[in-house]
């Protein structure tokens, strides 16, 4: 009851407007809740972002479900975890052709306009108007890639600051939707993505002297030992004191610190630059505030401010993201909505990165996809909290071991509680938030927290369960494999066979044909094996690529996307001295695939590549860089060989 009677109240307020509000969502890139004023920092002011919470609503316990840059944000555009979007490491390219909420908002009527970071490898989509960093970004001077609707642009230099080129950028395309679009009553979703405050935190010059004169405040956890707790904390590369580079710090220390104070030195280094570059997100906030006022849009138009997640300013001794802990995990998030949402609100209920497609929806007057994971949080935004609101939320890292060997985890945190469990270590870890909030000690293992402990395991398996993970991230694109005809893409060795090991090197170039991105696929051989092992075709290598190989006489077919690697292995070994017609396959079902004479042998479970293999084909060895890491020389020969796009068991 409460929660329809928040929903209709803030249905009647939509109905109540002349139109549909506009969205003006700001996301930053590792800023974390600790270092705004008004989260209580004891280290920055942050005053125009303040504004959002002294005007609007601030959430205290926003969270990221996979505390890395892009896989946040594929989270953030489809309102699904990155096991259901596909993508779960930032090395991976986002597949675009999925739905997401920017696409349902366009086809509803909204302009649409992404404007900074992207991050996600492939093109937008969804937006009337796109003008993104490619990659990474950089901060001074950088590279943009821009398109409009008609897919018109190009790659250029800007010359400036990124922070200000953004901002300049996005009320460029205010300015443009003013004009234009808003005569033609067109209510407008704006997306300003900043680089800052990311690695390697270059300000702006008119920051470059800020904060000279102070010490800023350590934290509390600088020298944490990680003891207490699993192996993983302690064998991360992200640590203050050892892993920052001459590049992060801009220079090199003094000479004559002992460690104690080489690690101070470095801290205050590190932390000044990045809040220089938070201070000039603060100014793009109040620059985008300021147009709003100043054009009469402040009452209509719903600004969002948060970041991917959260970060680590020295706390346990490190930089960066990724882990389940709190300063990584949570993420600032300011609403304002005037004569909507009450000035000064603080909510504490559980909201997570999943939840703001469906809530851009909701007050868009949008309908949500069923298989949207996240949840409308437009209700909390009148300050009620439905009764069957979430009281846990989950989490699961994947990114290992590039580049900061942060171990894969998944885990559960309640209102008090936290239970992350690290697979590969075998490895457990709890934490009481409310004795211990800097989550030091671990008491997995105290007989007092058993019950407590049991309950989370089966939170978990609930959790787990409902969201569909097991363990396997999805690809979306391999709903489009069903029906794929086959189609051979290029054939090789159809003359006299290769005797190997005498025949010299076969190998072919990177080229189109070798390109099977997106699609099921076929690579096959006749082979007549003599050894035990040896590579019998392989495209690609150590980044992306598939192989087709022998281990013991058993046949092996794998593909690789980065540091994932998925493969399939026979039971048996091939006869000797006998040709076979041997094939592994992407399947149309996305199963890899072992096919003996044309009789499958062997599945698991497999995904599509990503984009075309930087390295071509090889026969009889795995040429450059290993795809799967066998490597050993050929014995016997080789003819025949196909690759088909499709799933091809004979020929």
């Amino acid at each position: 009851m409460h929660r329809f009677l928040a929903v209709l109240v803030l249905s009647l307020s939509l109905a109540a407007q002349d139109r549909r509000p506009n969205i003006v969502f700001i996301y930053s890139d590792d800023h974390a809740a600790h270092a705004l004023s008004c989260y209580g920092s004891v280290i920055n002011t942050t005053p125009n972002l303040d504004r959002l919470a002294t005007e609007g609503m601030r959430f205290t316990n926003c969270f990221a479900t996979n505390a890395i840059c892009g896989p946040a944000r594929a989270s953030v555009l489809t309102g699904k975890y990155s096991h259901r979007n596909g993508f779960a490491r930032n090395e991976q390219t986002f597949d675009g052709d999925q739905w997401t909420f920017p696409k349902a908002m366009q086809a509803a009527g909204y302009a649409t306009a992404l404007i900074g970071k992207w991050h996600l490898s492939s093109d937008p989509q969804g937006f009337d108007h796109w003008f993104v960093l490619p990659g990474q970004g950089i901060y001074h001077d950088p590279w943009f890639l821009e398109r409009d609707a008609l897919g018109n642009g190009e790659r250029k230099r800007v010359p400036g600051y990124v922070t200000d080129i953004i901002t300049e950028r996005t009320l460029d395309w205010l300015e443009q939707w003013q004009t234009e679009d808003r005569q033609k009553d067109k209510p407008f979703l704006l997306m300003c993505q900043h680089k800052a405050p990311h690695r390697n935190w270059e300000p702006a010059e008119r920051h470059a002297k800020l904060f000279d004169d102070v010490d800023i405040p350590l934290p509390a956890t600088l020298d944490d030992d990680w003891s207490d707790r699993s192996s993983a904390a302690a064998n991360t590369t992200m640590t203050i004191e050892r892993h920052l580079t001459e590049k992060d710090v801009k220079g090199r220390p003094p000479e004559g610190l002992d460690a104690a104070a080489l690690k101070r030195w470095r801290y205050q280094r590190y932390i000044k630059d990045y809040l220089r570059c938070v201070a000039a997100v603060d100014e793009s906030v109040g620059r985008v505030l300021a147009w709003l006022d100043e054009h009469g849009h402040a009452d209509d138009t719903i600004v969002i401010y948060s970041s991917d997640q959260g970060f680590f300013l020295g706390d346990h001794g490190w930089y960066d993201k990724r882990f389940m802990y709190e300063e990584s995990l949570r993420a600032p998030l300011m609403v304002r909505w005037p004569k909507h949402v009450a000035a000064g609100s603080v909510c504490e209920s559980f909201v997570l990165n999943v939840d703001f497609a469906p809530t851009f929806l909701r007050l868009a007057g949008v309908a949500i996809p069923a298989d949207v994971q996240g949840t409308s949080f437009v209700p909390l935004l009148s300050g009620t909290t439905p009764g069957d609101w979430r009281r846990s939320m989950y989490y699961r890292y994947y990114e290992y071991p590039d580049p900061h060997d942060v171990r894969p985890h998944f885990g559960v945190r309640t209102e008090r509680h936290k239970l992350i469990r690290f697979p590969d270590l075998d490895a457990w870890e709890l934490f009481d938030l409310v004795s211990d909030p800097h989550e030091l000690h671990s008491v997995h293992d105290d007989p007092a927290y058993g019950e407590i402990r049991a309950s989370l395991e089966q939170e978990i398996v609930r959790l787990q369960r409902e969201l569909g993970d097991d363990g396997t991230v999805h690809d979306p694109r391999l709903l489009r494999f069903a029906g794929v005809q086959p189609r051979e893409l290029g054939r090789w060795a159809d003359g006299a066979p290769l005797e190997f090991p005498a025949a010299k090197l076969a190998s072919w170039p990177r080229r189109a044909s070798l390109d099977v991105s997106s699609s099921p696929f076929t690579l096959g051989a006749r082979v007549v094996r003599r050894g035990d092992d040896g590579v019998i075709a392989a495209v690609g290598g150590s980044n992306r690529g598939f192989a087709l190989w022998l281990a013991g006489g058993v046949p092996c077919f794998a593909i690789r996307n980065g540091q994932e690697l998925r493969a399939v292995r026979g039971r048996e070994p091939l006869p000797r001295d006998t040709a076979i017609l041997l094939a592994g396959a992407l399947a149309n079902d996305g199963r890899l695939r072992l096919f003996v004479d044309g009789e499958a042998i062997a599945d698991a479970e497999g995904f599509p590549l990503d984009g075309l293999p930087v390295e071509g084909l090889s026969l009889g060895v795995d040429a450059e860089t290993s795809v799967a890491g066998a490597t050993a020389l050929f014995a016997g020969t080789i003819a025949d060989v196909r690759l088909w796009l499709g799933t091809v068991p004979r020929w």
